[in-house]
């Protein structure tokens, strides 16, 4: 019986050896048929040999949008940086997911750090990891902020070169479009814009346009001087004309602001890590204090210990916060969130919450409406009164939750501290035995 199942075995795989000559041979003939070698040679050139980060990049970014959480931010970049790539959805992805992918290095390595330096402290852990997401936005502007930079510092070279090219063709759009042949140039795709702006069917509707969407308000200015000068020609002031005058006050301007930003990178260099590192510091000289004095882990064991440790968290964040503020350069105003429907009005249009909500908004045509409404407008704020009520009673009911949390966190230490306090009997001072 078994040298009868042996020989099937040993004709079976003869035969599956021979199917698989026989479909070898069908499948080299298809292949050297014209349309596939036709194929192969459209081929040539395409492929990448090696490993290549422009596709990896790709690849990242079609796995970042679908990842719940990372999606928030990978949309939140494209936003921002489509702006920059005007119509260019390879560079926009690529940039997207270049940034996105250093953030989250630099951020794996931070939760690393801090779940190795505070794994015997749960609750100093959970507020750095919250602390860790905010400094996420922050990185992430950065990022966004140095793309900005470059294209600030390639549009002086924009510039000069229109210069040149006015002096040679004497027409505004066939000078911006000389000039915005540079495909590798962030700013050749605002020039290529603007182009088609000025040749437009009516330029003036694509120029409000294109005010919505610029990345800086200099070539908001250049764009507009443009328009003006191809509707109504150029003209001799003191023997100089008037665009390349406007062009060359732009250019001073954008000088200024270069200068302006090199000095704020340069002051605030590093500052913002060594605003985050004592945090990381917390643990590290809480473990050094109780094993050099003891006295020490009755406080930190205790309710004032993790009371001080909070706000010594509190006030790192802050001040982080605050040199975030001040570093701030304003490269990066351009609002993407949603203003049309934002989640204040998600949460208002529903009944329960909308009747909520309405028991604390001021009525119709009373001092106290008009007093917030005419403040709103003051501040140029986009939120409507309901909004500004969704977000204070959100702000209540979060505060209070985490007031809940600390205070129940608070008493149970306090009960662990009961249960494990040692005896009083220690020196002031712990020496090692020899």
């Amino acid at each position: 019986m078994s040298n009868q199942i042996l020989v099937y075995i040993a004709g079976g795989s003869v035969g599956l050896f021979v199917l698989i000559i026989i479909a070898y041979v069908i499948l080299s003939k298809a292949m050297n048929k014209s349309d596939y070698k036709r194929i192969q040679k459209l081929q040539q050139g395409t492929k990448e040999d090696n490993f290549s980060l422009e596709i990896l990049y790709q690849k990242l970014y079609v796995k970042y949008v679908k990842i719940p959480f990372i999606r928030r931010y990978i949309l939140k970049l494209r936003r921002r940086l489509e702006i920059i790539n005007i119509d260019d959805e390879y560079v926009t992805r690529r940039e997207s997911s270049k940034i996105l992918t250093k953030t989250l290095i630099v951020f794996l390595l931070l939760v690393l750090a801090t779940v190795i330096i505070t794994i015997s402290n749960p609750f100093l852990m959970f507020i750095l990891m919250i602390f860790e997401i905010f400094a996420l936005d922050t990185f992430v502007d950065s990022q966004v902020d140095k793309i900005d930079n470059n294209l600030l510092k390639e549009q002086l070279e924009f510039f000069a070169e229109i210069r040149h090219a006015y002096h040679e063709f004497n027409m505004v759009e066939e000078a911006i479009y000389q000039v915005s042949q540079d495909d590798e140039k962030n700013v050749s795709r605002q020039g290529e814009k603007i182009y088609e702006i000025l040749i437009s069917d009516d330029p003036e509707t694509e120029l409000e346009k294109y005010y919505d969407i610029a990345p800086n308000s200099y070539l908001k200015e250049f764009a507009g001087v443009s328009y003006l000068t191809k509707e109504y020609g150029d003209r001799k002031v003191e023997g100089a004309s008037l665009y390349l005058k406007n062009v060359n006050n732009i250019t001073q301007e954008m000088q200024l602001e270069i200068l302006k930003r090199d000095k704020l990178d340069y002051v605030f260099q590093s500052l913002s890590v060594i605003a985050i590192l004592p945090a990381l510091c917390i643990e590290p000289l809480k473990k050094w204090a109780i094993g050099n004095f003891s006295f020490t882990e009755a406080f930190y064991s205790g309710k004032p210990g993790t009371i001080v440790q909070f706000l010594l968290i509190v006030l790192i964040f802050v001040s982080y916060m605050l040199i975030r503020k001040v570093k701030d350069n304003g490269s990066t105003t351009i609002d993407t969130r949603n203003t049309e429907n934002p989640w204040q009005q998600k949460l208002y249009s529903k009944k329960i919450i909308k009747k909520i909500v309405d028991l604390f908004i001021p009525k119709k045509r009373t001092k106290e409406y008009r007093k917030t409404t005419e403040l709103l407008k003051d501040a140029a704020s986009k939120l409507k009164i309901e909004w500004l009520y969704v977000n204070r009673i959100v702000a209540f009911i979060g505060t209070f939750i985490v007031s809940i949390i600390v205070f129940l966190i608070l008493h149970q230490v306090a009960i662990n501290w009961v249960y494990t306090e040692p005896t009083t009997d220690y020196d002031l001072i712990r020496w090692n035995d020899e």
